[in-house]
């Protein structure tokens, strides 16, 4: 299972479910919508890519397309548009709209299924060519080249899976974070791992990063997230 998440909005519900099923059998979470309208209304931001019709009502996809990217918040997210309009005319716009790619109907689920692969893979590239060296809360430094963590200056002597939790949880501040989630992403090569080694390694994280190690907080029955005071 991989942590995309992908909101598909298309007016055909059984199309909706269709694409939801098999993205899900991919190894995404996937959502639907059956409107721009209602779309609209969801925390888009959080959605790594958008499947868009381009035939909708009062909004089309590419009114939609428009309005997210002059938003900043949802202007990098990527955009496949799906659609039973396919001239030269309306693949331009939506290009010229920002779109990542576009697909037209019918299509085969096997091609919407490579697209979008090969459009989170570019987009996971661009991320990691623009990625910041370091990232921070208050005095705690975190050196993503070097692999170090330091406090007012002072080095912390992490371990390797403590330095891993802790990157993590900074970069989703807020976020919260299941054991399985940390142990897909954290232990992701180990064959058995238990979730006491994750309280174990939480733990001593705490410890070492001092006056921080109350950030790390606990949601009982959910998991981990890193809070800002």
């Amino acid at each position: 299972m991989n942590d995309y998440r992908i909101l598909v909005v298309d007016d055909e519900e059984d199309l909706c479910e269709i694409l939801k099923f098999n993205l899900e059998n991919e190894g995404y979470e996937v959502d639907t919508a059956n409107s721009a309208e209602e779309a609209l209304k969801m925390d888009i931001c959080n959605y790594n890519l958008l499947l868009l019709d381009v035939m909708m009502g009062e909004i089309s996809g590419f009114k939609m397309a428009s309005m997210l990217k002059k938003d900043k918040e949802t202007a990098r997210i990527p955009i496949i548009f799906i659609t039973a309009k396919d001239t030269e005319n309306d693949t331009v716009t939506g290009f010229n709209l920002g779109a990542d790619d576009y697909i037209s109907k019918p299509f085969s689920l096997r091609e919407v299924a490579a697209r979008v692969k090969a459009v989170l893979r570019r987009t996971r590239q661009g991320e990691t060519e623009h990625a910041p060296e370091q990232i921070s809360y208050k005095t705690l430094v975190l050196d993503i080249i070097k692999k170090k963590v330091c406090i007012d200056g002072e080095e912390a002597p992490l371990t390797k899976k403590e330095f891993e939790i802790l990157l993590l949880l900074l970069q989703n501040k807020g976020r919260v974070f299941s054991r399985e989630d940390i142990l897909n992403r954290i232990w992701s090569d180990e064959v058995y791992v238990l979730d006491r080694t994750i309280d174990v390694n939480i733990t001593r994280l705490r410890k070492k990063i001092g006056i921080y190690g109350k950030c790390i907080v606990t949601r009982l029955g959910y998991g981990y997230c890193f809070e800002a005071e």
